[in-house]
């Protein structure tokens, strides 16, 4: 079966939902020639069914691109609006008069550091993150509202702040390169690091009025990156959480799945908008996703303490933590046994060392333990080596031995890197799997005193430690700054930290520290 008895039955098939189909058909028949990726973001229709329709219809190409031949176009061609998302469009009328805007976001976006393929990383348009900004202008009163960005491939951070320069925007994200590239605009937003299966960072929990995430698109991701952006609000009666998802119009199973998940925990759906999100790729969903306004109900806090109880680290499609990847293997046992550790912290096999106490990452992370043990065993699996240099910091032993997944020099994007940031508190020593870092004496002067302190205290303010250093005395009993002197001082070289721990830093802010204490050091002895 072939031609317009093939076209008709696909049609047929797709009953109510066959608008899509014939919208496509009105594209192809409008005399643009067409890819396929542009046809499926266009439509929001999953590649497999724009496919289908491509394989009866006839067809010219050119290249990678197709049209239906002029001679047939009103064969095809039903007149019809093409936009059929535009119901879930409510600011489509606003884009025009951001022209400026979106011509900076396209360049934002074009420059900034390529996804992650393990964090499930596809790009928004500039379209839909500026949307996603006038949105939020459109329903919620933004003077002297904060607003929390769980994760922020897209760049909604920056979007906002240029369309409301009043709201407060801050971002908690896994990716270093992504924080740099944030704080590179300089538009005022604050950036911290976090795995969200380990934490929230301190200083943004219970901080915002509104919370927008486009998490991994699994029940598990999305349970997760929602229930963190819930635990980022203040205000509990009025705060809102806007969750991107997306799924096939072929799974509506996998759809149901993610959106019990959002239901056990107890949240509102206000509003749901189809298709408001697209993005370069992700064909497989049609490159689009809905747009859900969620509200926490009474009932949403301890759903939410519930949920993060019995945490999976698994939550993304793909890599090594994806939700069906193969279990992971055990650390080496031989080398964590010869090293006699006085805390495991990990997951570790149950038999191993049963008389040594065991703590989870996320809790080393959260708080500092009230003895420093001499020796401590961290098992780091794949796919959370991002925490690895938080982890290290938020020890305070003698002597760490870290257990990676991979080959220490596979594991770690950039041991030298990783050795020369923290080269005031460790040595480090690589072979195989095994990670050792040996804990230095602490230096008597100069910037890498102040650094030190810093990174001593790492689940303490870095203002705190930062503003004592300054005042302890320096050698040769010269005077260190007065609490004034130093708080200005601190003030003034790093404003971005005044509420942060250190665990939580970027880690090109914590790179920057030694160069700006420096600074600060050498002001003061000529004083």
């Amino acid at each position: 079966m072939g031609g317009h008895e093939a076209i008709d039955e696909l049609l047929a098939d797709a009953g109510v939902d066959g608008l899509r189909l014939r919208g496509a058909l009105a594209l192809l028949s409008g005399g643009r020639w067409w890819t396929l990726a542009d046809l499926v973001r266009e439509t929001a229709t999953s590649r497999r069914t724009i496919e289908s329709l491509l394989r009866v219809l006839p067809l010219e190409h050119r290249g990678d691109h197709v049209r239906i031949p002029i001679d047939q176009v009103n064969r095809y061609n039903a007149g019809i609006d093409t936009d059929i998302s535009g119901l879930g469009n409510p600011v489509a009328g606003m884009v025009a008069a951001h022209a400026e805007t979106l011509e900076r976001l396209e360049t934002l976006i074009a420059g900034a550091p390529r996804g992650r393929h393990a964090l499930d990383h596809v790009s928004a348009t500039a379209e839909t993150v500026l949307r996603r900004a006038l949105l939020l202008g459109r329903r919620f009163w933004l003077p002297g509202a904060r607003l929390l960005c769980v994760g922020d491939h897209d760049l909604t951070s920056l979007a906002v702040r240029m369309v409301h320069p009043e709201v407060e925007v801050a971002v908690a994200d896994i990716d270093d390169r992504i924080l740099e590239y944030i704080d590179a605009q300089d538009l005022g937003v604050r950036t911290r690091w976090a795995d969200l299966r380990l934490g929230l960072p301190p200083s943004l929990r219970g901080w915002a009025d509104l919370a927008i995430t486009d998490p991994p698109y699994t029940p598990e991701g999305i349970g997760l990156f929602a229930a963190r952006a819930a635990e980022g609000l203040r205000d509990r009666d009025q705060g809102r959480i806007l969750v991107a998802y997306g799924a096939s119009e072929r799974t509506p199973m996998l759809a149901l799945k993610v959106q019990k998940a959002l239901f056990d925990l107890n949240l509102l759906h206000e509003a749901i908008f189809p298709h408001f999100n697209r993005y370069h790729g992700a064909e497989a969903i049609g490159s689009a996703a809905d747009l859900y306004v969620l509200r926490p109900t009474t009932k949403t806090w301890p759903a939410i303490a519930a949920r993060l109880d019995r945490l999976a680290t698994a939550i993304y499609t793909q890599g090594p933590q994806a939700v069906e990847s193969a279990p992971a293997a055990a650390p080496d046992e031989a080398a964590v046994t010869a090293f006699g550790p006085h805390l495991l912290a990990g997951d570790w096999p149950r038999g191993l060392l049963p008389q040594v106490p065991r703590t989870r990452l996320a809790t080393l992370l959260a708080k500092p333990y009230a003895a420093d043990p001499e020796r401590v065993a961290i098992a780091v699996p794949a796919g959370l080596e991002a925490a690895l240099p938080r982890l290290l910091l938020a020890t305070r032993a003698r002597h760490v031995r870290v257990l990676t997944a991979g080959p220490v020099a596979d594991t770690v994007a950039d041991l030298p890197a990783l050795a020369a940031l923290l080269a005031p508190v460790y040595r480090l020593a690589a072979e195989g799997h095994v990670l050792d870092a040996v804990r230095l004496p602490p230096p008597d002067s100069g910037p890498e005193r102040v650094v030190r302190r810093i990174m001593d205290s790492a689940h303490g303010k870095v203002a705190n430690a930062w503003r004592e250093a300054l005042t302890e005395p320096g050698p040769a009993g010269t005077a260190g700054l007065t609490k004034r002197q130093a708080r200005a001082a601190v003030e003034e070289a790093a404003p971005w930290a005044l509420d942060a721990t250190p665990l939580e830093l970027p880690l090109h802010r914590l790179a920057g520290m030694r160069a700006r204490t420096r600074s600060q050091i050498g002001a003061s002895t000529t004083t």
